[in-house]
């Protein structure tokens, strides 16, 4: 396989191993949202994509799907227990949310994860050309950007967060808080969500490194690291790069009709309530379920709604479900579902319809179309794009989001009702409110959020993402 000018560094290739109509296996396009932010930017590129097949003990050639070239990573099942669901996410993640659960700090869990990230970097810098571009993504591989610079210090170097990165108090709990730093400031262009995650990481290098900071660039010395310290002096711009959405796909299939036949069937296989609420996220404990479903279980036990009148449909699907805190957290939102269910059923309406699984994005659209309010509720998120999701999907100009404010998409979505999820009562009368709305206010504020997303789309973060790391590979 040929050197590439761009080369993306994933956890996961954009493709999933699934079994095909003949029972071989076929690659198919994965339904993630890094996926569908990048899919867009590889199209029409001399690009590769280094990550993970998403299966143990899996060794595969570089080989292309969908037109993309693809180099995968070969994890064993210990180093998948320990790098990915142990450091990745039972330390890194719930660091990174907040604490919402604690995180473990095992040193085998850190081991494994330098290892990996030592692979991904060597398979990242053998596939990029002379003067090429290297883009890495997210928490799983915070050690590869100086890696690859170690290893090939003319290529020009991205990274891109897309989680929260917390408060230095939060942070400094980490044993390898310094490591993870100077690993990332490998990158020429290191991008965050919102910019309150750039000051924050800002703050941990000033607090920890001591490094020269002006505005928002820092100045990385010679000898950076301790996981290699072959690195060249460079300076490193940190700045917030708001994430979207591809939303052509969702403009299309809302207008097609039987996508909206389908939107009015949902709501008669739900007996043709007066409101559907609507929650989609993956089964994990910053989405504030839990939060949502206590919500509204409390306004149908005081009558303020009426299990007749209105319906919640949550979908949430699989996550991480070998990790303890998701196993537990899906019996406790369940439990809860079932509870809420059984004290207020009637034979032809259901306070909750829980889907604990995936759909295809027309089945969602459909959704979209057929809910009155979106609630997204997270704890913590370093965007959500189901909330944008919703918005380019609602091509009628109706609907309403509640919106929490502790997720990035508040930043940009300022005519939704933003909500303090930790506050139940005040998440209650957000919900009257929406439930309440009249179309005049919904259309007002729709057309607004709609005007943010359909101008700020996936493209435009991608452009602009990709200006700032020209802009670096110019001053080199």
């Amino acid at each position: 396989m040929a050197a590439a000018d761009f080369v993306v560094v994933a956890n996961r290739l954009p493709v999933d191993r699934v079994p095909g109509p003949d029972g071989e296996e076929v690659w198919r396009t994965s339904p993630g949202g890094l996926v569908a932010a990048l899919e867009p930017v590889m199209q029409g590129v001399n690009g590769a994509w280094v990550g993970w097949a998403g299966q143990p003990d899996l060794e595969l050639k570089p080989f292309t799907s969908g037109g993309l070239r693809l180099i995968p990573i070969p994890l064993s099942e210990q180093e998948i227990a320990e790098y990915y669901e142990g450091f990745s996410n039972d330390t890194i993640w719930p660091l990174y949310h907040d604490v919402i659960a604690p995180p473990q700090y095992h040193r085998e869990w850190w081991d494994a994860y330098v290892s990996v990230n030592r692979r991904f970097a060597d398979a990242a810098a053998a596939a990029v050309a002379q003067g090429g571009t290297v883009w890495v993504h997210d928490y799983q591989l915070q050690l590869v950007p100086q890696m690859v610079r170690a290893l090939r210090p003319d290529v020009t170097i991205g990274y891109f967060h897309h989680i929260p990165f917390p408060t230095h108090g939060l942070y400094a709990q980490l044993p390898w808080r310094g490591q993870v730093l100077r690993g990332l400031l490998g990158a020429d262009v290191i991008g965050f969500q919102r910019a309150t995650d750039a000051t924050n990481f800002l703050n941990a290098i000033r607090r920890r490194l001591k490094y020269d900071i002006k505005a928002s660039t820092v100045t990385v010395p010679s000898g950076n690291g301790e996981i290699d310290d072959r690195g060249e002096s460079h300076r490193a711009l940190v700045k917030a790069f708001p994430i979207s959405i591809d939303t052509v796909p969702y403009l299309e299939l809302a207008a097609r009709p039987d996508i909206q036949a389908r939107a009015v069937e949902i709501r008669e296989s739900l007996g043709n309530p007066k409101r559907i609420l609507l929650g989609v996220d993956r089964l994990d404990y910053t989405k504030g379920i839990g939060h949502r479903v206590k919500a509204y279980g409390e306004l149908l036990a005081s009558r303020a709604l009426s299990v007749e009148d209105v319906t919640l449909v949550q979908v949430a699907s699989p996550s991480r479900e070998r990790v303890d805190a998701y196993a537990n957290l899906r019996d406790e939102i369940e439990l809860a579902v079932s509870r809420i269910n059984g004290d207020t059923d009637t034979m032809g309406h259901t306070a909750i319809r829980y889907l604990h699984q995936g759909f295809p994005r027309e089945e969602m659209v459909a959704l979209y179309l057929a809910a009155d309010v979106m609630l997204v509720t997270a704890l913590r998120d370093g965007m959500n794009l189901v909330a944008k999701e919703y918005v380019a999907t609602r091509i009628d100009n109706r609907g309403v989001l509640v919106l929490s404010e502790f997720a990035g998409a508040a930043d940009e979505l300022g005519s939704a009702i933003q909500v303090n999820p930790h506050d139940i009562e005040g998440l209650k009368e957000a919900i009257m409110r929406a439930v309440e709305m009249p179309p005049r206010e919904q259309g007002k504020r729709m057309r607004s959020m709609r005007r943010r997303v359909l101008e700020h789309d996936v493209n435009a973060w991608s452009d602009s993402f990709l200006s700032a790391l020209s802009a670096a590979r110019d001053a080199r």
